[in-house]
């Protein structure tokens, strides 16, 4: 008879809910049951008692560890997920870790997700956690790959009592309810991340750049107009010329020979300033031997912020 294992998924929140999504997903397709603090309702037992109780019940401890080290516990002084991750460990569960790459972090794409106030505890608490059982990952393909593979694992696990199925009413329904429960929780993290990546799509942030220093950036960098093109030689600034040309940029510039002057020169001598703040970037043209270098989804959104603070600005003059 097959068992199901009940699986803690312990993470910081904000800077996690598509991973913890991803996660919860993948359990519940290999047909076990997800845990979390989300899950909590309040009652007389205080929060960490709460937890604790989960955790016992757990089979499983899973860990996604972010670049944030979370909000802290101020009776043991450490984060919540900290805590928790030491406890687990402390009651003899099967704990394993998926870990964030550094080169992937989300404080690129958003500062906030940085630890900043306790970073000195959170590379300790990386160390403690890569010393047991653990992977990195990249995206969400990874989390939800080793999800699954460790709990086929853990399911030939015989010392792992888990949640078998009962031939008693009460225990079914009961059952059901716990899964129509979790699904209403799958349902309310989804919309969750969509909230959070909506916020982070309208805000002012390009590459993990505030857009007004990025503009300052661009404004103080300067590019020399050839002689084909500008016969005096006139020197612009990159913003300038990337709003300028922001209509032939978008479209793409090549180094085809058959390419005009300011094209050529724009691929050589300006694109490559720009594909360095992911302005723009290389593209594949089937079938041609030249390359294409065009406007990226970040350029536009820098360039359609640009428009904004002009006109803001224009108002505040009027």
């Amino acid at each position: 008879m097959k068992k199901k294992l009940q699986v803690f998924i312990s993470s910081t929140y904000i800077d996690m809910i598509e991973e913890r999504q991803a996660a919860v997903t993948a359990v519940l397709n290999a047909g076990h049951i997800p845990a979390g603090m989300e899950l909590f309702k309040s009652g007389d037992q205080s929060q960490k008692e709460t937890i604790k109780r989960w955790i016992n019940e757990s089979d499983v401890y899973m860990l996604i560890l972010g670049s944030r080290y979370g909000s802290i516990d101020s009776e043991s002084g450490k984060s919540y997920t900290h805590w928790e991750y030491d406890y687990a460990g402390q009651q003899g569960k099967r704990r394993f870790a998926i870990v964030i790459k550094d080169e992937m972090e989300k404080a690129k794409t958003n500062p906030e997700y940085l630890e900043r106030e306790h970073f000195t505890e959170y590379q300790d608490f990386k160390k403690e956690v890569l010393s047991n059982i653990s992977k990195f990952y990249e995206d969400i393909k990874d989390i939800k790959l080793t999800v699954m593979e460790s709990l086929k694992e853990y399911e030939a696990d015989e010392s792992l009592a888990g949640w078998v199925r009962s031939d008693n009413v009460q225990s079914i329904e009961k059952l059901l309810l716990e899964n129509a429960q979790l699904q209403k929780e799958n349902a309310k993290l989804t919309r969750d991340f969509e909230n959070v990546n909506s916020k982070l799509t309208q805000g002012t942030y390009i590459n993990g750049m505030q857009f007004d220093e990025l503009r300052d950036v661009l404004e103080n960098i300067t590019i020399k107009l050839s002689k084909k093109i500008d016969k005096d030689e006139s020197e612009v600034s990159l913003l300038r010329f990337f709003i300028v040309q922001s209509d032939r940029l978008s479209v793409g510039v090549t180094n085809s020979v058959q390419s005009k002057d300011l094209d050529i020169f724009t691929y050589y001598n300006v694109a490559p300033k720009l594909m360095q703040f992911g302005l723009m970037e290389k593209v594949k043209v089937a079938g041609v031997k030249y390359e294409k270098i065009q406007t990226t989804k970040e350029g536009f959104r820098f360039l359609a912020q640009y428009e904004v603070s002009e006109m803001q600005q224009t108002a505040t003059q009027r």
